[in-house]
């Protein structure tokens, strides 16, 4: 069994990440999901080995891959920003893309909403944003991975 601990859209607000770093330390992988890559800092230094992460529309700077594939025992899961899927206007084009992978999940941010959505077969999670959410405080994604089954759960606090 191995936990995941995913997050997006922090948009410079670092002190959100660090606030995460013991469950980051506690948990096997952290995965970033853009807009914000140099908030990383901290998470880096406590955790190296367990930080997947992929740019957003806002890393203008960051050359680091866009997207990108995770095996976890015998679940495959794309994550990626979003914004190169059309996320804002429907869900269709990212769970067609995740299919044609072989990946049963796919992880994105940018819309700032936290949502968990089955689409053809495929389980589409958006963390949300530690930054700038729609509703009140900051939100993140625990997901626990055990053989071929997935959990999901969005986690919503104050962060910020």
């Amino acid at each position: 069994m191995k936990r995941l601990v995913i997050v997006s859209d922090s948009h410079g607000n670092a002190k959100a990440i660090e606030k995460l770093l013991p469950l980051i330390e506690e948990n096997h992988y952290f995965v970033y999901l853009g807009d914000g890559i140099s908030d990383l800092a901290k998470a880096f230094e406590v955790a190296d080995k367990k930080v997947v992460f992929c740019r957003g529309n806002c890393d203008f700077f960051a050359r680091v891959d866009e997207e990108g594939i995770l095996e976890i025992e015998n679940v495959k899961i794309f994550y990626c920003h979003g914004h190169k899927y059309g996320v804002k206007l429907g869900l269709n084009k990212l769970a067609k893309e995740t299919k044609e992978r072989g990946c049963q999940i796919a992880l994105y941010g940018h819309t700032h909403n936290a949502k968990i959505t089955e689409i053809d077969g495929v389980t589409l999670i958006n963390p949300g944003s530690l930054r700038l959410p729609v509703g009140e405080g900051g939100s993140y994604c625990y997901l626990v991975v055990n053989g071929d089954k997935f959990t999901p759960v969005i986690v919503g606090e104050s962060v910020m």
